[in-house]
């Protein structure tokens, strides 16, 4: 079979019918996260801002930013954009160097931590987009 617009086949989707798999599938949709939204541009505003965020916002910023920068370098690595785009590669390979990164002690060092973060996101998001792998975020 092949889809409309696919120049690939396409397995005919299969209905689980095992109550297990439905709760699993379930499950996987009702947690799904989108790769941009309106929380990654906030934290993008915030920290790359001239605003220098406080010591305990320090933290609830690296969270976040690990976690967005897993997701899209996990984007760019199950499209295999990275395969196909040596920039992309660059930045997931620095998207993972700086996410095993401990936050520093040090307040001002934390930040420019944090900041480093927040730029390996945007530019993986903008080249992400370039690449047509996203569309651009409104």
């Amino acid at each position: 079979m092949t889809a409309q617009g696919w120049t690939h086949p396409v397995r005919r989707a299969e209905k689980p019918s095992d109550p297990d798999k439905v709760r699993w599938l379930l499950g996987k949709v009702q947690t799904w996260q989108p790769y941009v939204d309106g929380l990654l541009l906030d934290d993008l505003a915030a920290v790359l801002d001239d605003y220098s965020p406080s010591e305990e916002e320090v933290e609830d910023f690296a969270l976040r930013l690990r976690g967005h920068l897993m997701r899209l370098a996990n984007l760019a690595l199950t499209s295999k954009v990275a395969e196909r785009d040596e920039v992309v590669a660059e930045l997931v390979e620095r998207a993972r160097d700086i996410r095993s990164e401990e936050l520093p002690g040090d307040h001002r060092q934390a930040v420019g931590h944090v900041r480093r973060m927040a730029w390996n996101v945007n530019e993986l998001l903008e080249r992400l987009v370039e690449t047509q792998c996203l569309k651009a975020a409104a």
